[in-house]
């Protein structure tokens, strides 16, 4: 799989982020949690972005379009 960073709060690999891969698909990175009270299926988890990171992601697709 390639990832390209889409976008992100700083230039290092370990900062909250979005990626685009070429499976037409996201990927999010972000602080793991465990305490939100969800079910949540085994292989899949939960991560916390910032709210900034999120705008960001939203603006960029509006305005480039999906990868």
């Amino acid at each position: 799989m390639r990832v390209t960073k889409y976008v992100g709060e700083c230039d290092e690999n370990e900062c909250p982020g979005v990626f685009a891969t070429d499976r037409d698909s996201y990927l999010f990175q972000g602080d793991a949690v465990t305490d939100h009270g969800m079910t949540v299926p085994s292989g899949e988890g939960v991560v916390e972005l910032p709210t900034s990171i999120v705008k960001e992601f939203v603006k960029k697709v509006i305005r480039d379009g999906l990868a």
